[in-house]
């Protein structure tokens, strides 16, 4: 991913009001490693149940805010994030909703899916895997992966960019 500028990411957001984006808190973007992400995600401190996705789509940042529900799986179940494919403790998943772009988003329209609680899908995806028969190079593992995240980002994004 190339590096974002704080002006970059706040410029970016599509389906967040004026106020909100007054109100986001960004992680330090001194302490990222940019090109072992796909996009940065955070969670904001403040207000729990608040996310936000940024990611470079066609040549432009695009900056979604995500929000969390409020409540949790049951201890002992598993969940799978619909982003990195992931199977995790249900916990460690959540299911985020975004509100849609535009005058469909204040009114009430949203797109919703499970995502890693932490946002930290491209530091999952990057979890070596053993070298085997079956996957003979982990660095074309990890690829195919980063490249299945990025998509599926993309396709989420679609949603929540369309009108209705």
């Amino acid at each position: 991913m190339q590096p974002l500028t704080e002006a970059e990411i706040r410029g970016s957001f599509t389906n967040i009001s004026e106020h909100e984006l007054e109100r986001m808190v960004l992680p330090g973007l001194h302490e990222i490693v940019w090109e072992d992400r796909e996009f940065l995600g955070w969670r904001d401190p403040h207000a729990i149940h608040r996310g936000y996705i940024v990611f470079w789509r066609d040549g432009e940042p695009v900056g979604i805010l995500l929000k969390a529900a409020g409540s949790r799986s049951r201890p002992g179940i598993a969940a799978m994030c619909t982003f990195c494919r992931t199977p995790l403790p249900g916990g460690q998943v959540t299911l985020f909703s975004a509100p849609r772009a535009g005058q469909a988003g204040f009114d009430g329209s949203t797109v919703g899916t499970y995502i890693c609680s932490d946002l930290g899908c491209s530091n999952l995806i990057r979890i070596v895997p053993p070298k085997s028969e079956l996957q003979p190079d982990p660095d074309a593992v990890i690829a195919l992966r980063a490249h299945g995240l990025s998509t599926r980002l993309n396709s989420f994004t679609e949603n929540v960019l369309r009108a209705s």
